[in-house]
């Protein structure tokens, strides 16, 4: 930790799969002389309080609790975190705090929260998620809210189940994955086409200990998870699973896309990516599908649809991906959308998909004429 001897390193370990994270905080317990590992219980969270703990590799140092703040168990977790942890670089020699996160907190608000807070005290080195490879597929196909898996973290937690483990596996830049007899070569095959950018560690190495001190920035994850230069997987087939990308330049048909979702949104274990309408030209539209539940929604302009001036408040790496991708009509407008499952029928998926685009006759009259074509997604984009 020589490039930060003046602060405490902190590693989050993030993950669902419950026993496979307990597995990668215990060997970095183990392998890391002088760390401390924190864990914030949201499971009583029902009760009024979120319980804290505080262990080492011998036990448990310390158990508090954290109140709920407006009714929301993550909400807690965040008041609560930093100054624990600051009291860990305060109180003694830690040479690393782990920070355990409960199964349905993702990892991206805790970063967010130690890197805007932690001061000249913290430093946050890396972001893990731990997988069972066994457990991808279950999860990432469970369409249940996570209130009825009894893992919300508000009364107002409408996530599920599928969305916010595939949040959680394709944020971390390192997977530490653990040993399953469960697990095949079509299990192995779907986490590496998920998340293909990812580092993934076997859980009992001495590279786990490395990944934990290698450095992470957290403008950089953001900005590798927004949609508009998102690094999406790349077209691949193996062990049984495909990943199909599909990009075309047309737009869709916002009535023949609408009537599409339902079997688009299902055809995969997981898709997502951007895409535009015909009748919103200007609105760069995220799509983000997993266990048969879709999310659409705005996630800003096109870069083409803003004025020179505004160009210099758009983030670099977002300007160098519309740059990479420019069309001399359409400008960064585009549709990118990827599909990642078992069992995937490539053609069938894009014909469906390719179907929903603008006929010639209906793209060669033009965007006036486009401007009146049925506004199927208003119900769904401008709901309050």
């Amino acid at each position: 930790m020589t490039a930060h001897e003046d602060r405490l390193p902190v590693v989050i370990v993030a993950g669902m799969h419950a026993d496979a994270r307990k597995e990668v905080v215990e060997r970095l317990l183990r392998s890391v002389r002088g760390s401390v590992a924190l864990h914030h219980d949201l499971a009583g969270a029902a009760g009024g309080t979120v319980l804290r703990t505080v262990r080492d590799a011998s036990g448990t140092l310390s158990r508090g609790e954290a109140p709920l703040v407006d009714d929301c168990a993550c909400c807690a977790l965040r008041e609560d975190l930093v100054p624990e942890l600051e009291r860990m670089a305060a109180g003694g020699p830690t040479r690393l705090a782990v920070v355990e996160l409960w199964d349905s907190v993702e990892p991206r608000a805790m970063a967010e929260v130690v890197a805007a807070h932690g001061g000249d005290r913290l430093v946050l080195t890396n972001v893990i998620t731990a997988v069972d490879p066994a457990l991808v597929l279950p999860c990432l196909g469970n369409g249940d809210d996570l209130a009825e898996a009894g893992l919300a973290a508000a009364r107002t937690d409408r996530r599920t189940v599928g969305d916010t483990w595939a949040r959680q596996l394709e944020y971390a830049p390192v997977l530490a994955v653990v040993d399953s007899d469960e697990a095949d070569d079509e299990d192995r095959a779907l986490l590496a086409q998920l998340h293909p950018t990812a580092r993934r560690v076997p859980a009992g190495s001495v590279e786990l200990a490395r990944a934990a001190f290698a450095g992470f920035d957290v403008e950089a994850a953001a900005a590798a998870q927004h949609p508009a230069c998102a690094l999406l997987p790349q077209d691949a087939d193996e062990a049984g699973v495909a990943t199909l990308v599909w990009r075309r330049r047309r737009p869709f048909h916002p009535e023949r896309l609408y009537r599409a979702l339902e079997d688009l949104c299902c055809a995969a274990a997981r898709s997502r990516g951007r895409f535009w309408l015909a009748d919103r030209p200007d609105t760069l539209l995220a799509w983000d599908a997993a266990g048969g539940a879709l999310c659409v929604e705005s996630a800003g302009p096109w870069l083409a649809s803003l004025p020179d001036a505004a160009w210099e408040m758009v983030p670099p790496m977002r300007r160098a991906a519309a740059a990479l991708d420019w069309h001399p009509d359409h400008g960064d407008r585009c549709q990118h959308l990827v599909f990642t499952s078992p069992g995937l029928d490539r053609d069938v998926l894009e014909r469906r998909l390719d179907s929903c685009l603008l006929t010639d006759a209906e793209y060669a009259a033009g965007r006036e004429a486009w401007k009146g074509l049925p506004a199927a997604f208003d119900p769904l984009l401008d709901a309050p």
